[in-house]
């Protein structure tokens, strides 16, 4: 059997993957035409082209996987012809193929609206690598972008502008506001002050009318006959189908364009299927890849003579736009006649979620999530299976409450048929079933079964169903760290202590097998660094380290470093203040006070860091771990040395917690704070263990954060002397050191912890584990050792060596480093 593929985009290769399996080896014969140079790529994630990902990066596989299966890939070479009667097709190369089957994959086009001066320079299409590679090599050329176009591909489009380094960037939208086939007027309002608040500019209601400018655009002209300059415009403003070679041979296709296709996706000729983008079921196009994925397989299937059918495709979708969480599910603009709406607003954390329940309180029948979308995966689950509803429907986003648990049966109460995964068209049961046959980490179910291979938005939905599966079989969840090392990190971190590992290569040795991944390295590094508090650039684990640790600074943007000094307490001298200005002047630095009562020195080069370091040591500063999972700030108020309302002196407590726990290594970094009255000026409830003077002493808190989602931290003990309160901490941080998976901050671990905030109470107060004795020697030795990690480099000439950019050029500086001028001071310019 001869099948003939047209296009070689996501679905073509989809399509070639699916039949390949299905059919018997050595009885196909797969001929594929691309347009474009290369083969097949990741769209869904093109964006990512601009955050350091290379083309080769974005390829769903390489040439010599078409090799591997017999695949006879043209690229470059469109089709320009079907000949319908005599089963042919003819390309721009002059190639003629005969197909028994044939498979229009051609996809679609960007529309461009026909504004008068649309060919000008500086307008860009969003659609292919192509595309973007131009857009790139023209960015350096601009300050102000502009996109046409407020969905989802404006959006992304507006991104790689700023990923550009057009940080004056304009989203153009037609419609009264963005998204408008997939949010409502409130959520698109919240979604642009999201937008707007991240420097993005959003014009709605606004009419392009022309392109200005002599042979390069200068500016846009509105309907309303207002103008805004631009020297670079992305159009994004929706796509087309590609249906002129099916049009061309004689196939139906709609008024409004796509190829008329019926369920089982054949086009008016039976020997013709089209799938994705191009194709036209029921008077609709799918824009999405899932819907396409699903069309090749259901093509693939009807060819080898299974009757599958496309019935149509849920459209649901969870982005991640900039930064800023969009989902819409169901149906989320059910009438108000039909349904009744439950809708959470918070301006505050940019947050709106609505969910659309039936008449009779029943049903989930869809909704919008800005700007947290974790429930997306169940409440998308909620509304496909026609789940009954638990007896207050708002549960479904604020938790259970009032004492109650449950909000829900939860994913596996799911039935076997849902579908988890709708990219790959992967079941609850088909996951549950390859669980249950040994496949018990998510790459052994994305290898079986592909779930959470595209798109990755069902990942922890796929997670929770492994867990689930085996929790029902009886079988204890171990929680590995990678497939090198199937230990948890608590058990790991025990194994190390242990045998007294204190290198990579030997932990491997005893422990994992390969050779470790970027997963594993700064775990088992991490680990290390909080037992034995080695310097962290000892030779042998350097390498391992994450690159932040690795340079012992902070890289920024364009290659460049940021140096920050501890301060403790906030508290520093005016000769010390003076050294800084001094060390900022020299060396041409961007200076900045932190939120942490700090000082940041932005924009050093590489070679320049030890030279750095030695005149600030040299005055009497040292690491502020700045760039480690390690203590980073003590915050403080000014307490009773100053203020009216103080209660104890917050500066000297502040002072000797962070001068006890300076460079400690954790799973996390860790933040403190320490309040001199109520009044809580150091803001110390929201950091990783607070302190609050009392009349009686000090209150400790534990658990807290800032971030994206902010928590509060837990009273853990009252009324404390010093000495007591800081046994306290030494406890807490060695307890949650040794027990907290990685990169898990101290409010996800205690969150998670069996017991919450009683267990640890009953641990770190009561010593219920009879292990406090044990905590308090183990932080007492890591205090013992400590030694500042720029001070080693500067007193170590081969140390030193490892700061050069240029292995035969010490001291010589990284020319592709620029700086733009911002204020009086400057910037680092965009990477490239």
């Amino acid at each position: 059997m001869k099948i003939v593929i047209i296009g070689n985009g996501m679905v073509s290769y989809k399509f070639c993957e699916k039949i390949i399996a299905k059919a018997p080896a050595g009885t196909l014969e797969i001929v594929i035409f691309g347009e474009e140079p290369r083969p097949a790529y990741d769209r869904v994630h093109l964006s990512e082209f601009f955050s350091g990902k290379t083309a080769d990066d974005l390829l769903m596989a390489p040439a010599s996987w078409y090799t591997d299966n017999h695949i006879r890939l043209h690229l470059g070479d469109p089709v320009q012809q079907i000949d319908r009667v005599h089963k042919t097709v003819h390309s721009y190369k002059d190639i003629t193929e005969t197909y028994d089957y044939l498979i229009i994959a051609t996809g679609s086009s960007a529309f461009v609206p026909p504004i008068p001066g649309v060919d000008k320079k500086g307008v860009f299409i969003y659609r292919t690598i192509e595309d973007l590679e131009l857009m790139r090599d023209y960015a350096p050329k601009a300050t102000r972008g502009v996109v046409i176009g407020g969905g989802l591909l404006g959006l992304e489009a507006a991104k790689a502008l700023l990923d550009l380094g057009l940080s004056d960037t304009h989203v153009i939208e037609f419609a009264p506001r963005l998204m408008p086939r997939q949010i409502d007027d409130n959520g698109s309002r919240m979604l642009q002050h999201k937008l707007e608040s991240l420097g993005l500019h959003i014009h709605t209601n606004k009419n392009t009318a022309a392109i200005l400018g002599e042979d390069t655009i200068s500016a846009l002209q509105f309907a309303d006959d207002s103008i805004l300059e631009a020297d670079m415009l992305v159009i994004s403003a929706g796509i087309k189908p590609r249906d002129e070679l099916a049009r061309l041979s004689g196939l139906e296709t709609g008024h409004r364009g796509g190829i008329l296709v019926n369920e089982q996706l054949q086009t008016t000729d039976p020997s013709i299927y089209a799938i994705g983008e191009c194709a036209l079921y029921n008077g609709m196009i799918y824009g999405l890849v899932a819907p396409g994925y699903e069309m090749a397989e259901v093509a693939a299937s009807h060819i080898l003579g299974d009757q599958k059918a496309f019935t149509g495709f849920d459209m649901s979708t969870k982005l991640k736009l900039i930064g800023v969480d969009v989902a819409s599910f169901g149906d989320p603009f059910a009438p108000a006649d039909t349904c009744r709406s439950i809708v959470f607003e918070d301006t505050m954390k940019g947050t709106y979620q609505r969910i659309n329940i039936s008449g009779d309180g029943k049903l989930l029948l869809g909704g919008i999530l800005i700007g947290d979308a974790d429930a997306y995966n169940m409440l998308l689950q909620t509304t496909k299976n026609k789940i009954i509803l638990p007896p207050n429907p708002e549960d479904l986003l604020l938790g259970a409450r009032g004492g109650n648990t449950e909000t829900g049966a939860g994913v596996m109460g799911l039935p076997d048929d849902a579908l988890i995964c709708s990219c790959e068209s992967v079941s609850k049961g088909a996951i549950c079933t390859a669980v249950e046959a040994g496949n018990e980490t998510l790459g052994d179910i994305k290898k079986c079964t592909k779930a959470g291979t595209c798109c990755g938005g069902c990942v922890p939905m796929v997670k929770d169903l492994i867990s689930g599966t085996m929790k029902a079989q009886g079988k204890y969840i171990r929680n590995v760290i990678c497939e090198h090392f199937t230990y948890s990190r608590q058990e790991l971190f025990d194994l190390i202590h242990i045998k007294e590992i204190r290198s990579f290569d030997d932990a491997l040795d005893h422990y994992g097998q390969g050779d470790g991944c970027e997963i594993c390295k700064p775990v088992v590094a991490s680990i290390m660094a909080s037992l034995w508090n080695d310097m962290i650039l000892e030779k042998g684990n350097d390498t391992v380290q994450d690159s932040n640790d690795r340079y012992l600074a902070n890289i920024q943007k364009g290659g460049t470093y940021s140096v920050v000094p501890r301060i403790p307490g906030g508290e520093i001298t005016p000769e010390k203040l003076l050294v800084i200005a001094q060390v900022g002047l020299k060396y041409n630095l961007y200076t900045k006070i932190t939120g942490g009562q700090r000082i940041d020195l932005f924009g050093a080069h590489l070679s320049d860091l030890p030279a750095i370091w030695e005149e600030l040591i040299n005055a009497g500063f040292e690491s502020g771990h700045a760039y480690g999972k390690a203590l980073r700030t003590v915050k403080s108020c000014v307490g009773s040395t100053w203020c009216r309302f103080g209660l104890h002196d917050s500066v000297s407590f502040a002072i000797r917690i962070e001068e006890r726990y300076r460079g400690l290594r954790a799973p996390h970094k860790i933040k403190s704070a320490v309040s001199g009255c109520i009044r809580e000026c150091a803001e110390a409830q929201s950091k990783d263990f607070g302190i609050i003077a009392t009349e009686k002493g000090w209150n400790l808190y534990v658990g807290g954060n800032g971030g994206s989602k902010p928590q509060h931290a837990i009273l853990l003990a009252s009324d404390l002397d010093s000495d007591t309160c800081i046994s306290y901490i030494d406890r807490f941080l060695m307890f949650y050191i040794k027990t907290a998976d990685p990169l898990t901050r101290t409010a996800t671990w205690l969150n998670k912890l069996d017991g919450g905030i009683t267990y640890l109470r009953n641990v770190i107060v009561n010593d219920s584990l009879g292990i406090a004795e044990q905590l308090e020697a183990e932080m007492q030795a890591l205090v013992d050792k400590y030694k500042c990690e720029w001070k080693e480099v500067v007193e170590n000439p081969e140390l030193r060596k490892r700061f050069n950019h240029f292995v035969n050029a010490p001291g010589a500086k990284d020319p592709t480093v620029k700086f733009n001028p911002l204020r009086e001071q400057k910037q680092a310019a965009e990477w490239k």
